[in-house]
């Protein structure tokens, strides 16, 4: 294992198995991967990748995740999406691109892996900025969704906005703060959402320099307060990237948290 931990976000992994479009643009794709084995169908796994919403980073740094999932048994959807600093990024098209691949990828995988795909909601795994995306396509689609899990998750937009998260990512996002722009806050913005009715697991670790793990403990004890079916698991001695590596101390955690999602919710 690299000393590394962002060494993940680069590392090689096996082509996907197809890649679809659920949208006329190109940022509208999702690269698909079989489950492994011959097992009966599994509900598909929509992994939504972070970079803070970024263009430099794309669902590509997931595909070392992605392919362990699918190495499970799991269908795995690599979703992409229009992102900061290129055009059409950015609010609103990069929550509705989303919005959009949960909406039709669960059909889409199903036609390219005929017989692996269970019919039930998807289950979501958000990384950082995905993990917000992925908060906010629950609360906002919740017949969409059978799960969330939320990986280091940025659960607060406008904390994040105060805190300068990746210098200004949030205000690239939606064009502002919360003073300027509070209703794209309220759309958006997992922190001011009525929790999801979707079961929920977020990880964090305790060492992560990139999201506070404070944004998850606040997170999920609002959740509980407003009644949503939310818990927590922090990992002490991790960092932000290797809840995405499967080489990692934390991957068998995360796989774990995976495993009562879907069972939970079969």
């Amino acid at each position: 294992m690299s000393s590394d931990p962002r060494a993940v976000l680069t590392r090689p992994a096996p082509a996907p198995d197809a890649t679809v479009a659920y949208g006329p643009h190109p940022d509208q794709i999702a690269d698909l991967r079989r489950p492994t084995g011959a097992g009966p169908p599994e509900r598909l796994v929509i992994v939504v990748h972070g970079g803070f919403w970024r263009a430099e980073y794309d669902r590509r740094h997931t595909a070392p995740l992605a392919t362990a999932l699918a190495r499970l048994g799991y269908p795995v959807a690599q979703v992409e999406y229009r992102r900061t600093g290129q055009p059409g990024g950015g609010w609103p098209t990069t929550m509705t691109d989303v919005l959009a691949g949960v909406s039709k990828l669960p059909r889409l995988t199903a036609e390219a892996f005929p017989g692996a795909v269970a019919a039930d909601p998807p289950i979501l795994i958000g990384h950082s900025a995905g993990g917000q995306l992925a908060l906010y396509a629950a609360a906002t689609r919740p017949a969409l969704v059978g799960g969330i899990l939320a990986l280091a998750p940025v659960a607060n937009l406008a904390e994040a906005y105060r805190l300068d998260l990746d210098k200004g990512a949030v205000a690239a996002l939606l064009g502002g703060g919360p003073a300027e722009v509070p209703d794209r806050y309220a759309a958006c913005d997992p922190g001011s959402l009525p929790p999801t009715s979707s079961r929920t697991v977020v990880v964090h670790g305790t060492l992560d320099e990139q999201v506070p793990v404070t944004m998850s403990r606040e997170f999920v004890t609002a959740g509980h307060a407003a009644g949503g079916n939310v818990q927590l698991l922090e990992l002490p001695e991790c960092e932000h990237f290797g809840l995405i590596d499967p080489e990692s101390v934390a991957w068998p955690q995360v796989v774990l948290a995976l495993r009562s999602l879907t069972k939970s919710s079969s």
